[in-house]
């Protein structure tokens, strides 16, 4: 049988793996390893990635499922040499294999009712025989093609089907396990175990690296590739991803979708670094470049146990990525979040000279955003906890000194510590009565970096009104007690 490949397929080119998914729903964290394991094990080999879209589900497959799909992989930096290709623009393919399958004798037309099947289903259960099509219609050849049926692969009725999983070992089922598969439906559109077959046939893929819910697909689509005298590529099937409390990895252990975890400011490093230690390792090493994983990654080193989820662990990880990634590359992530949280960070501090300062304290880039927001806008409430500690009547002393001096002086980190230390030897106080009230003018808050460099990035103009601010609210409030009392 002719095989038509949608790519010139290049000798050279050893190893090709495949992700694909099916655009049903978002990409989830689990789908996200298999094509990061996947990936590797491609560049790993010097080989070529392919990206497949499995969109024969008509009525569950969305154009927003399969555009949320490539947004994940393209954050995830999860490039492709070929694709994306869609099943449903596959269809006359499919069928041409089918018809010449028909014709060879290897698939046949079952014209079988729906009623007859459950008929014969039940006599099966009855008898404990394990239910399966008997070949009713297996030689029908007198009935008309145009009578509603569907296709059957005739499948081998002798012998085992057997491989050596990369991941799992040595894998055997009998064919007396296996049904006639139905590989087209009455409507004419051909089946997802099919159209993989042709699809890893056509795109010349050697090794499938899937999920372990797939299992029970391989021996089917072997026998389909042996039928058709195609290849049979390597499988490896990975083990799912549990919560840390050993159940499925679902909604109620949070998020599970790749673009959460962006939504929620995680660093695409930091889930990568964490995806690939889940179920697979190199000694005790917990982080890893890009790089190293390419250079390190086997699949045959994958285990076959169940990885459990744990967000502490991711967490950590990107509170590292945040602190020594590049500040200009961690900038153009936070941008994301800057707009999501409607935070104008044109005016001000160039991002990357904010992530250095802040990035100690902040384990997500969303935090990282909130912490920011007294670098770029002005605030209109000072922490209530904080003014009633600091914002005392002898505060005015300090912040009015400082005020003088940091008007005088020149922006730079070192003369801003002078000055504070100048105005704590003046008044003879520790710097605790000069630093405290004067984070608390300028952020508003109680808690932020050392106050020199944190006010050379506010910026002279901003840092001298707020503290102009802060004076008028003390004497304001030094007046109302007098009032009061």
């Amino acid at each position: 049988m002719k095989i038509e490949t949608l790519f010139p397929l290049d000798p050279n080119v050893k190893v090709r793996t495949r992700f694909a998914p099916s655009p049903t729903g978002y990409l989830h964290v689990g789908g996200a390893r298999t094509a990061l394991y996947s990936w590797l094990y491609a560049k790993h080999n010097q080989g070529e990635f392919v990206l497949r879209i499995e969109d024969t589900d008509l009525e569950r497959s969305t154009p927003e499922a399969t555009a949320a799909i490539i947004e994940g992989m393209e954050w995830l930096d999860l490039s492709w040499e070929h694709g994306p290709y869609f099943q449903t623009k596959r269809f006359d393919r499919y069928n041409q294999v089918i018809d010449q399958m028909i014709e060879q004798g290897l698939a046949y037309r079952c014209y079988c009712t729906k009623d007859r099947l459950e008929a014969l289903r039940n006599e099966q259960e009855a008898n404990k025989e394990k239910p399966r099509y008997d070949r009713h219609c297996l030689g029908a050849e007198n009935r008309s093609p145009n009578e509603p049926h569907v296709v059957r692969f005739k499948n081998p009725q002798e012998g085992s089907v057997i491989f050596d999983d990369a991941v799992r070992g040595r894998i055997e089922i009998s064919n007396s396990e296996l049904d006639d598969l139905i590989i087209r439906r009455t409507d004419g559109s051909p089946t997802y175990n099919f159209c993989v077959v042709v699809d890893d046939w056509d795109m010349g893929i050697t090794h499938v690296v899937r999920g372990e819910d797939h299992i029970n697909n391989t021996p089917r689509q072997i026998n389909i590739l042996k039928a058709l005298g195609a290849p049979i590529p390597t499988y490896a099937h990975v083990s799912m991803i549990n919560g840390d409390d050993g159940q499925k990895l679902s909604k109620r252990h949070g998020a599970v979708s790749v673009m959460q975890y962006r939504d929620d400011g995680y660093l695409p490093e930091a889930l990568i670094n964490y995806l690939v230690r889940l179920g697979w390792g190199h000694g005790d090493q917990e982080i890893f470049t890009r790089e190293e994983m390419i250079n390190l990654f086997d699949i045959h080193s994958v285990s076959k146990s169940a990885s459990a989820f744990n967000t502490e662990k991711l967490l950590w990880l990107n509170h590292h990525y945040i602190r020594t990634l590049d500040a200009n590359y961690v900038a153009k992530h936070l941008e994301w979040h800057m707009q999501q949280q409607g935070i104008d960070y044109h005016n001000g501090a160039p991002l990357a000279e904010i992530i250095p300062v802040l990035g100690e304290r902040a384990k997500t880039l969303k935090e990282l955003a909130a912490q920011s927001r007294y670098f770029y806008e002005e605030f209109e409430h000072y922490e209530e906890k904080a003014a009633a500690k600091n914002f005392k009547p002898e505060a005015l002393a300090p912040l009015s000194t400082l005020l003088a001096k940091l008007t005088q002086c020149d922006w730079t980190v070192e003369a801003i510590h002078d000055a504070m230390s100048q105005t704590a030897a003046e008044l003879d106080i520790g710097m605790g009565k000069v630093g405290m009230p004067f984070r608390l003018a300028v952020t508003g808050t109680g808690q932020s970096p050392s106050m020199d460099i944190t006010a050379k990035l506010v910026g002279k103009e901003r840092t001298l009104a707020r503290l102009e601010k802060a004076i008028a609210f003390i004497q304001e409030k030094k007046i109302g007690a007098v009032l009061d009392n």
